[in-house]
């Protein structure tokens, strides 16, 4: 199957999963930065928050006039702040831990009923810098998503931007993952430059989706080492970008739409996968699978403890939530039973 057919047939298979309406498929999963027992979810039908680690279950969607959220970014330093990305309403913004939302649209004009914001960060550090990564571009916000501002100046190849990175030690520098490739800014996103090398030869390029970078993330112990993955595999750069190489061979599924990194342990990373989640201790060169206690393997969404690495979130395609104490060894469900709604 061609690069392109894959990315058609995932983008597919993406639209169909969000208009199902199954609320057992956990899209994304939320922590909150210092209290290990709040947790937010988003599934195909709304919002959901605990408070006492999965006990129990709110609906934490009033507000939103489009439920379908597949992003979700918490304020690192004001955790009530909250902002939403959907499937073709923008952004929401909720000041109060999800009880209300309101539409944070300005300067997101362009994205309309058609389009995706795929993921939200927050630079290192910061309440009021934030980027988002759409089908129509990167965005950046100065006031904690309030107004918007589009930043695609030297994204001449792509328009689709699905994941963003920043470099921990140097915030200036993000790389973006788009449906071609890799682009790299070194001045905020002001301008971007290609690096494909490795990558995306340049005679499929043109296809705009020669590659589909689901994931992108910036080794927190050495940032030059960045890692990738892709509708086709795993890869790396051990030199900011100027090159990349393929690793990961050995993982069972090569259609990767999850990956973390161990901001505690050197080395450590995951990737979730259509069938299940796999762990490298060495920096992608070998892996093993740790699937026991899953009862769905297609995962959709992994999250780490910022407080403890070895708890770990998965969200599946139809089976919900589960949670690792033990480094992914063993899982258990944590059930979405609701006993409450936000109304």
């Amino acid at each position: 199957m061609t690069s392109q057919k894959c990315f058609s047939l995932y983008l597919l298979s993406w639209i169909l999963l969000l208009g199902c309406g199954q609320s057992e498929t956990v899209v994304e999963v939320a922590l909150h930065p210092t209290k290990p027992h709040i947790i937010y979810i988003a599934t195909n039908d709304y919002i959901y928050k605990t408070r006492n680690g999965g006990s129990q279950w709110e609906n934490m969607s009033t507000g939103m006039t489009h439920s379908r959220v597949i992003a979700l970014a918490i304020d690192p330093l004001f955790p009530a702040n909250i902002l939403a990305g959907t499937k073709g309403d923008a952004v929401y913004k909720s000041y109060d831990g999800g009880q209300r939302w309101v539409s944070r649209r300005t300067g997101l004009h362009e994205v309309t009923i058609s389009s995706v914001v795929h993921e939200l960060v927050f630079a290192p550090g910061s309440s009021s810098h934030v980027w988002a990564a759409t089908s129509l571009g990167v965005f950046e916000s100065n006031d904690g998503g309030e107004t918007w501002r589009k930043r695609m100046k030297g994204m001449t190849e792509v328009l689709m931007v699905i994941s963003l990175a920043i470099d921990p030690q140097q915030p200036q520098t993000l790389y973006a993952g788009t449906s071609g490739g890799v682009y790299k800014s070194v001045d905020g996103a002001r301008n971007w430059d290609k690096v494909n090398t490795g990558l995306v030869a340049a005679d499929v390029l043109k296809s705009s989706r020669s590659l589909g970078v689901t994931r992108i993330k910036v080794d927190p112990f050495n940032p030059d080492r960045v890692y990738i993955a892709t509708l086709e595999g795993l890869f790396h750069t051990e030199n900011a970008g100027s090159s990349w190489s393929r690793i990961g061979e050995s993982l069972p599924d090569h259609m990767l739409v999850e990956l973390l990194l161990d901001s505690q342990n050197a080395g450590v990373m995951y990737v979730g996968h259509r069938k299940g989640v796999s762990r490298s201790d060495d920096s992608g060169k070998t892996w093993e699978t740790r699937n026991m206690g899953l009862t769905n393997i297609n995962i959709r969404a992994l999250a780490m403890s910022a407080l403890d690495s070895h708890v770990l979130y998965a969200g599946t395609n139809g089976k919900g939530l589960f949670r690792s104490l033990d480094s992914g060894l063993f899982w258990t469900p944590v059930p979405l039973g609701i006993h409450g709604d936000a109304s």
